[in-house]
């Protein structure tokens, strides 16, 4: 049984908190924090034969120590000479004051760091680890954790230390005959040697055994959800809708040509629909590149032939964008839309519920507000989720139940990595759309330096003097003493210092829905000319006269979000562009805005986001219905994806409500990241 995290020693209210901020509420949230680094303490070097560029171990004794102040830094610098029988390296300390008392002449310390030169060709480590010899906390290969404040590595390998001496070595996850078949070793073992390896043999064992359960129970949890749990059961019998040339009837009064991307996309989906069998089908392209055109097809044809259709969108202004979009064209056509959102008045909401109930409304279009309890359609045929991604399975679930089986569309312009998508959209065909409308020109992206940022806002002040629109992206809100990064907030200030005569508008996720909504209308309206923002626009609406995204400390985004927030401008005929401003121009951040700079391919920038930062940060914070993977990585464990991917199909067409008791470890586990496991196949 393991302890509670209050039983630990040394934790008190506030470490509690800490730990709770970290998402660790019990003692499997503890060791399920897996390390993010390690350092090999496991050998002793000596002293004389280290060179610059070593990081190792040193054990040795204190024979000086030096406090003195740096008046260029502003900082107490401690310096220590240690010494073994071959030979002395100086230790220097900044603004670690304490190290002067701890580290005292005569006594012996093991001290773990990276060996530099002097100019004088001495050798030093600076700021490295020092303990006591008598220290265990410096032996072995020690974890290194992703920690918030409040916490320090050694409280962390404490409370893990202890957490492990109460783990029930009969504990297990997985079937035995899972561990068999892959020769796995057993879950105490792994969650030991994770932690705290014994050898590089055991971890790799241990690391082995972690990455595949998680893509296990990633994939048998996604495969319970979306109802893929038996191939042997039969396909959901579904809504055959006529053979007609509705889809064609409705292209027809547009005034303008479909791509080819398009028309496929749309005899596919209209394919499916005219099948016997529930339609489950996605729908992928980037922005701009005309889902929503596809959408309207196939609603049309949905109404025509005498049922209703729904498209669930992620934000109201969205919504309200496809609400007003959607009546221009079908309205004239006979087709009565209506629209429903949780900031409605009582009454309007109520008049709207009556009207889908009798089916006076033939295509909804709306919010979360749409899958209400109290929301009953007449006969509906066609669902469709537009930025599927933000929606959870059960919410997709959800609207779908509104009708006897109704054919099911989901829509992202969010390309999925293909590693991850062979879990995710399993079974469910995909159409895609790869090419731009006509008119449409590929949007141009540069990159600046911190010194060019002035160039970079010029070409900004360009296009805003010839009357076109801008976004301007920041990753924070307000100024941080803590993190070195622009704020939407003093950005604001800044542009309407720089450009008097311009309209300056300010947009982030800290202000109320419905200051938000209006500062996007006067963007909308032309109203605002220069918006800044934080990533709150990333799904946004469309605005064809912004030609301009600058994205400042471009260096703190992810791949994807940045061709998200790229995907904002070019909505209309003219050029538009993409600057990113890299302030730290060295490390991961450069190298993403290199590869945004070099494609505008969605899937390509999607895997590389996915290979850079790892799923955790692929995903961000937790999506609903997709658990974040700590350790495992899709772009780089493919096939381990795989073989997990198909044993847990196996396990789940043998067992699909996991009532065995050799699968109980299994349905644990995936309640756990996914909610309770239903009894029978829901279906989406």
């Amino acid at each position: 049984m393991l302890k509670e995290i209050s039983q630990l020693k040394g934790v008190g209210p506030k470490r509690l908190e800490a730990f709770a901020s970290m998402g660790i509420t019990d003692g499997k949230d503890l060791l399920g924090a897996y390390p993010v680094s390690y350092q090999d303490r496991t050998n002793i070097r000596k002293i004389g034969e280290l060179k610059a560029g070593d990081e190792c171990l040193i054990e040795a004794v204190i024979a000086r120590a030096a406090r003195w102040y740096a008046p260029r830094t502003r900082s107490s610098v401690v310096d220590l000479t240690a010494v073994d029988d071959s030979g002395e390296i100086k230790l220097r300390f900044f603004s670690r004051p304490y190290i002067a008392g701890y580290a005292r002449d005569g006594f012996t310390y093991k001290i773990y760091g990276k060996v530099t030169e002097t100019r004088g060709k001495r050798l030093e480590m600076v700021q490295p680890d020092i303990a006591r010899a008598s220290d265990s906390d410096q032996e072995g290969i020690l974890p290194f954790y992703r920690l918030p404040k409040g916490l320090s590595q050694k409280v962390m390998r404490n409370a893990v230390r202890e957490m492990l001496d109460s783990l029930d070595e009969s504990y297990e996850t997985l079937p035995e005959g899972l561990l068999e078949k892959r020769h796995m070793a057993g879950c105490a073992f792994a969650v030991r040697n994770i932690h705290f390896p014994s050898s590089r043999e055991a971890y790799a064992a241990a690391r082995f055994r972690i990455v595949y359960e998680e893509m296990f129970l990633f994939a048998a949890g996604l495969g319970i959800l979306s109802g893929r749990m038996e191939e042997t059961a039969p396909v959901t019998t579904g809504i055959a809708f006529p053979h007609d040339d509705y889809t064609g009837e409705f292209q027809r009064s547009l005034g303008y040509e479909l791509t080819d991307a398009q028309k496929r996309a749309v005899k596919e989906i209209e394919d499916d629909m005219e099948s016997a069998s529930q339609m489950q089908r996605l729908l992928q392209g980037d922005v701009g590149s005309g889902k929503t055109a596809v959408a309207a097809s196939v609603l049309y044809k949905a109404a025509k032939d005498g049922c209703q259709g729904a498209l669930m969108a992620p934000t109201e202004l969205l919504a309200s964008q496809h609400y007003e979009k959607f009546r221009k064209l079908f309205e004239p056509l006979g087709v009565r839309v209506g629209f429903l959102s949780g900031s409605q008045k009582l009454a309007e909401k109520r008049e709207m519920k009556r009207l889908i109930a009798d089916g006076r409304i033939d295509i909804v279009i709306g919010t979360h507000a749409v899958i209400q309890d109290d929301v009953e359609f007449s006969n509906l045929g066609l669902v469709i989720t537009d930025e599927q991604h933000r929606f959870g399975v059960n919410q997709r679930v959800s609207l779908a139940s509104k009708g006897a089986s109704p054919d099911v569309l989901v829509m992202t312009a969010t390309p999925i990595p293909r590693s991850l998508a062979v879990v995710i959209f399993a079974g469910m065909p995909v159409s895609i759309l790869d090419e731009l409308p006509a008119g449409r020109k590929p949007i141009i992206t540069e990159t600046f330096s911190k010194a060019e940022r002035g160039r970079a806002y010029e070409k900004l002040g360009q296009a805003a003097a010839e009357g076109r629109q801008a976004y301007v992206v920041a990753p924070l809100v307000s100024d941080s003493e803590f993190i070195d990064a622009h704020s939407a907030e003093s950005l604001a200030a800044e542009m309407s210092s720089k450009f008097p005569g311009v309209k300056v508008g300010l947009l982030h996720g800290a202000m109320k829905a419905a200051e938000k909504d209006a500062v996007m209308q006067d963007f909308a309206a032309g109203k605002i000319q220069i918006l800044v923002s934080t990533v709150v626009i990333e799904v946004g609406i469309d605005v064809p006269n912004a030609t301009i995204m600058l994205i400042e400390n471009a260096e703190r985004f992810g791949l994807a979000q940045m061709h998200q927030l790229r995907g904002r401008v070019g909505r209309g005929s003219q050029q538009s562009y993409c600057y990113l401003i890299v302030e730290n121009d060295s490390g991961l951040g450069a190298e993403r805005a290199q590869v945004l700079a070099s494609t505008s391919d969605g899937f390509e920038i999607a895997e590389r986001d996915l290979e850079m930062r790892g799923p955790g940060e692929f995903f961000g914070t937790r999506q609903h219905g997709i658990p974040e993977l700590r350790i495992a990585n899709p772009a780089k464990h493919g096939r381990i994806l795989q073989m997990a991917s198909e044993d847990a199909e196996a396990l789940l067409r043998e067992d699909p409500s996991l009532s065995d008791p050799q699968n109980a470890g299994v349905k644990a586990a995936v309640e756990k990241l996914y909610g309770r496991v239903p009894e029978e196949n829901i279906g989406i």
